[in-house]
């Protein structure tokens, strides 16, 4: 653990760099060339600016993209969590380029989508990246996964806490002690170098919110039904556009581009991040007919960019048509209980609030995290009950009764692919081999003088690696029968013949010593073998023994309640 923590420390500080670089890369361009007001100030744009931007990063996208394997374009949550479940957390440094540049690019081009999940790419790669040279165990590169999901979050937001339970809820979806310390670690880390170089200002400007009177309390349960309805919609948006993925990806992207364009001449407000479109629901500076105009488009415009592929985030947008149904809600509620001058701007941004943490956490499917995020960005501990209520009703109106999945798990399933994996393979991909392997061993040939086999029984060994050439393992002998042999006949030999003696021998095969558990169960049954050698490569065609696991080993350890 201590190892690890300072490993998340790392990790924390290099997923937090290269968000700052990615991050001012796209504020200073738009700054810059195209929006001199504002990095997001697309709606500044004259309408020919409006359709021709999108369109024309969708067809560079195209270009550049076009030409790499349908593996190499993966990129956002779904390919984190793809890489964990399928490949124990190592994350491609292929993927993560193509991310990060094919981010820039949709971001300044204004296509509608977030910054979020090319931050959450970058920051799980950078970590794993990180923990694949120094050669550290697959459970570990895991762990140094969640840390750099959980550093990306509290560094875009501002918000550690809801950074770590996105990275356990989400993406991970376990909890863990030993993952939970790291975790926090690398999101505290990366929180502070944000507050250095940034500052420690939240993402949104947030009025003074409470709630007027429990008379309201039915009222946001209602907004949660309605939430929950707008967030399953969505779901389904998503998914029928990725059904196009037959397509050639640059026919997808200029789909993208063209849909985002055309909708942006007629509410400019899709284009982008849109923070500052939920900066202006806050203040109560849009009317309902806006609102209401920014909701369906935002959800066609997000659900095609992040169904054809682009390289953009679903979290942003989320918030935004969460901000826009809740301006509609809090404008209505308004009308339905007057009261003063300042009453309906208050109530609409109380419910902006509250609607971006009920779309979070119904489409994401993660009460929890949203629950975090919207008490970090207010900081304002009246809108806990108000949240809990409405984020509950809408995740439950969209899981329960619309019986949608997480967009994310929804995506992974159309890659034929069970996540989490069942709670048993969960159990056994937290461990190391090294947790569970037997050190106690000795290293013979096959035939052995008398001397050496003595020697090496001195040390009690539980095993003995037979060997028939250098390097070259042929099974695991049981020690104890060889001690039994020694002492019966083995006086009478000046050579022992471990593959002719009456002892117990296991055929083995090898497995390395980063493995986890599970991997070395999938080494295992294959093989028809009963052990493993855990090996350590230091040189090419050089390769350690460190340990011997049989399937006793793992089975006891199956047995072990987590």
């Amino acid at each position: 653990m201590p190892q690890l923590a300072l490993m998340a420390i790392a990790a924390g500080l290099f997923t937090g760099a290269v968000l700052l670089v990615f991050r001012t890369a796209v504020d200073l361009t738009l700054r810059l060339w195209l929006l001199p007001d504002g990095a997001e100030t697309f709606e500044t744009l004259g309408y020919t600016e409006r359709l021709a931007l999108p369109v024309m990063g969708a067809v560079l996208l195209g270009i550049l993209l076009s030409w790499l394997p349908n593996e190499a374009r993966r990129v956002g949550v779904v390919h984190v969590m793809e890489r964990l479940s399928r490949h124990q957390g190592y994350m491609p440094l292929r993927n993560a380029l193509v991310q990060f540049f094919g981010g820039i690019i949709a971001l300044i081009s204004g296509q509608s989508g977030g910054r979020e999940g090319p931050a959450i790419h970058l920051g799980a790669a950078s970590s794993s990246l990180l923990g694949q040279a120094f050669e550290l165990p697959n459970n570990s590169i895991r762990t140094l996964v969640a840390c750099g999901t959980a550093a990306a979050i509290a560094g875009s937001f501002n918000t550690p806490i809801a950074g770590v339970i996105f990275a356990m809820e989400v993406v991970m979806m376990e909890y863990t002690i030993g993952s939970f310390i790291p975790v926090i670690i690398a999101a505290v880390t990366s929180t502070l170098l944000t507050h250095y170089f940034i500052g420690d200002e939240p993402a949104f400007m947030v009025a003074p919110l409470q709630l007027h009177s429990l008379a309201e309390i039915p009222y946001v349960a209602l907004a949660g039904v309605i939430i929950g309805c707008v967030a399953a919609g969505f779901i389904q948006l998503v998914q029928l556009f990725a059904r196009l993925n037959h397509w050639p990806f640059w026919a997808r992207a200029l789909l993208a581009g063209a849909i985002t364009g055309l909708t942006a001449v007629v509410t400019p407000e899709v284009m982008g991040v849109g923070y500052d479109t939920v900066n202006a629901a806050m203040m109560g500076e849009l009317a309902i007919y806006t609102l209401m105009g920014i909701t369906l488009m935002k959800c066609l415009c997000s659900a095609a960019a992040v169904g054809l592929g682009i390289p953009v985030g679903l979290i942003g947008p989320t918030f935004v048509i969460g901000a826009a149904v809740g301006g509609i809600l809090g404008i209505l509620g308004g009308y339905l209980q007057p009261g003063e001058g300042t009453m309906e701007i208050t109530s609409q941004g109380f419910y902006v609030m509250l609607g971006m943490a009920a779309m979070m956490a119904a489409v994401l499917q993660a009460p929890l995290a949203a629950l975090m995020a919207v008490m970090e960005l207010t900081a304002n501990p009246n809108l806990i009950l108000p949240a809990m209520l409405i984020i509950v009703v809408a995740t439950l109106v969209t899981g329960v009764g619309f019986r949608q999945k997480s967009v994310f798990l929804s995506t992974l399933n159309t890659l034929g692919l069970q996540y989490p994996p069942n709670p048993a393979t969960l159990h056994l991909q937290r461990a190391g081999v090294a947790a569970i392997m037997e050190r106690r061993f000795a290293r013979l040939n096959f035939i052995c003088p008398r001397s050496e086999v003595e020697n090496a029984l001195l040390s009690k060994p539980r095993w003995i690696v037979v060997e028939t050439g250098p390097g070259d393992v042929r099974c695991v002998l049981s020690a104890p029968d060889l001690q039994v042999f020694m002492d019966e006949k083995g006086q009478q030999l000046n050579d022992i013949p471990l593959l002719r003696i009456p002892a117990q021998r296991l055929d083995i095969a090898n497995v390395d010593y980063r493995a986890t558990i599970q991997e070395a169960q999938d080494a295992i049954q294959p093989a028809g073998v009963e052990a493993l050698c855990i090996r350590r490569t230091s040189a090419p065609m050089i390769a350690s023994v460190m340990g011997v696991i049989t399937q006793d080993d793992i089975d006891n350890y199956r047995e072990i309640i987590p």
